[in-house]
């Protein structure tokens, strides 16, 4: 597979194949052993056609056995099972819950119990937190201080809203955060080069980041549509949140310049399955 990184120069993220299944991963985030995350790719599952082949939704058209296979592929993985999985609920909102042992497999084994919640936070060891993208941003928090993590959904209006900063505040109430402590990731999604927006969400960015943000975040086009850097603008988010510079990763990888890697909306014009982010909590690291 020719993998087309942004930066020709760096990767940041690392490609890991284990038991055929084929994940991103963030050689800083392993380094913190008590948890497990990926960001998958396309490759390693069962299903066919447009979602070929590890796609990991139940909404788009799969069938449900391919979609429960894949799942129960990836948890094995990361070391979990099926039944260890949360899902969020995603509507383009920043609203994040709290996740605790009872919700263990909402939206895989078990009917999600919370609606409209995009993203999810936890100090639970052995759950394992899932959140979906076909070009949208995924954003990790771990908190090893506290023993806790967070992983949301930031899409151009959570962006706008500051979803990052929203899953920092909710981390700081539930579990004591201090964002200093945090590690955070910024997943791959669409690059400022493939994403061409209209007025109406540019004024949404203009409304949440200040006139000398603005040369980093997008640029007007002769056809007076715009390019967005999603990347730099949860970048910003991330660090005016109070995290260290040096702790926020970036992807460095587009989904809608590998389409054969990763699903892209726009790329394939909405015949796609979705990936998925996970980051869980290993069972026992409390011990």
């Amino acid at each position: 597979m020719n993998i087309k990184w942004h930066d020709r120069k760096k990767e940041c993220m690392k490609v890991r194949e284990r038991d055929g299944v084929t994940v991103l991963t963030w050689p800083e985030l392993e380094k913190l052993t008590d948890y497990a995350h990926c960001f998958t790719t396309r490759l390693g599952g069962v299903s066919t056609g447009i979602y070929s082949s590890m796609n990991l939704s139940f909404t788009r058209g799969d069938r449900d056995e391919d979609v429960r296979e894949n799942f129960r592929r990836i948890s094995h993985v990361l070391g979990f099972e099926p039944e260890d999985i949360v899902t969020s609920d995603q509507t383009h909102t920043t609203n994040v819950r709290r996740i605790s042992g009872e919700d263990r497999g909402c939206g895989v084994t078990k009917p999600r119990r919370f609606m409209d919640v995009d993203g999810l936070v936890t100090n639970v060891p052995g759950i394992l937190l899932a959140t979906f993208y076909a070009d949208c941003v995924p954003l990790y928090f771990v908190d090893p201080e506290k023993k806790a993590i967070g992983l949301s959904h930031s899409g151009w209006r959570g962006t706008a809203g500051r979803m990052g900063a929203a899953t920092v505040k909710m981390m700081k109430r539930e579990f004591g955060t201090n964002p200093a402590d945090l590690y955070a990731a910024v997943g791959p999604s669409i690059c400022q080069e493939c994403y061409e927006v209209s007025e109406d969400v540019i004024d949404a960015f203009r409304k949440s980041f200040s006139p000398q943000q603005e040369g980093s975040l997008f640029y007007r086009k002769e056809n007076g549509k715009y390019q967005l850097n999603l990347w730099e603008a949860n970048r910003i988010v991330l660090q005016e949140a109070g995290i260290p510079e040096e702790r926020i990763f970036l992807p460095n990888l587009c989904t809608c310049c590998n389409p054969e890697f990763l699903f892209s909306h726009r790329a394939t014009r909405g015949k796609r399955g979705n990936l998925a982010a996970f980051l869980g909590i290993k069972a026992g690291s409390r011990d």
